[in-house]
């Protein structure tokens, strides 16, 4: 089995580290089995860095202790230096890993086992394994099902924390993050969304990734997000009002998700009233409409927490 790690990075030479030392860790558990089974390729995006991240790259190359390609283009944004690398990747089984976040020590025994297992399916996408803080908690919940799509993980199975997921590579391949309007960030949950419409995932209640969480930052940081990529987040929004089936989704969401579409509508001046499907979700807009222009514009125009928008 060959695993394809792409690590999308913007001037994070100094958080590399931790990630390198647990992709070598990993590697050299492999090696000490009595049958290696695991080939490691880590492909690096430099999203336009100016500080001495090609320099700290180039030190790991020259140690050879796993196999590095450094790539660097223009900052672009995460979304489009993931979608100019992964034409490199050679692997089976492909994961992004950001560059301040890490993997667990058996995270590779762990996919290579969950590989095994799962190699022969035509129709899941990819191993949705757990994610954990420094502190060893769990961002989020274990998975309530074996097999789920991620548009159900989180709008009909109540889960809120982030999960790490490794695509089977014949199929990622065939998915590009869409960014609108040469936006620089688009939620990754727009591509699982699309590739939710025909596959599904395999969950496993393991860890194989760490990450330092910091919640309040990004909540604090959305609203700029938002902002600053109004088109992407209008389109993720509608496509889920107009893909995806709702039934089972919770009031809460639903609210979630019209409250959002309405904000993103107003940013973009874009109404499109005929794509909600069902009479639920066409009551709840046409209740919501007036309020949510008005405090979409004081979101805007006044600086309103994202918090009382969602309110």
């Amino acid at each position: 089995m060959k695993l394809s790690i792409i690590t999308p990075t913007y001037n994070r030479a100094n958080m590399l580290e931790n990630l390198y030392r647990s992709i070598v860790k990993n590697i050299e558990q492999d090696n000490m089995s009595e049958q290696p089974n695991i080939q490691v390729q880590w492909l690096i995006m430099d999203d336009g860095s100016n500080d001495n991240t090609q320099e700290v790259v180039e030190q790991y190359i020259h140690e050879n202790k796993v196999e590095i390609q450094y790539h660097k283009q223009e900052n672009q944004g995460k979304m489009s230096a993931i979608n100019h690398v992964i034409q490199y990747a050679e692997g089976d089984l492909i994961v992004e890993c950001d560059s301040d976040d890490m993997f667990s020590d058996n995270a590779f025994a762990d996919i290579l086992q969950a590989f095994k297992e799962n190699k022969d399916r035509k129709d899941i996408y990819g191993l949705c394994f757990l994610k954990y803080d420094l502190k060893g908690n769990n961002i989020g919940n274990q998975f309530q099902k074996v097999e789920t799509t991620m548009f159900d993980l989180y709008f009909k199975e109540q889960e809120t924390g982030e999960k790490a997921i490794v695509f089977f590579a014949n199929i990622r391949k065939q998915y590009q993050y869409k960014v609108e309007n040469h936006e620089k960030f688009s939620t990754e949950a727009r591509m699982y969304h699309e590739m939710d419409l025909k596959y599904k995932m395999k969950c496993i209640n393991t860890p194989i990734m760490l990450c330092d969480y910091q919640k309040d930052g990004y909540t604090k940081n959305i609203q700029n997000i938002f902002k600053e990529n109004p088109y992407g987040y209008f389109e993720y929004f509608k496509e889920i009002l107009e893909q995806h089936d709702m039934t089972g989704v919770s009031l809460k969401k639903r609210l979630y998700v019209i409250k959002h579409y309405i904000l993103f509508s107003y940013l973009t001046k874009q109404y499109q009233v005929k794509i909600i499907k069902g009479l639920k979700n066409k009551l709840l807009y046409a209740i919501l409409l007036i309020p949510g222009i008005v405090k979409s514009y004081q979101f805007k125009n006044k600086g309103t927490s994202i918090d009382k928008i969602q309110s």
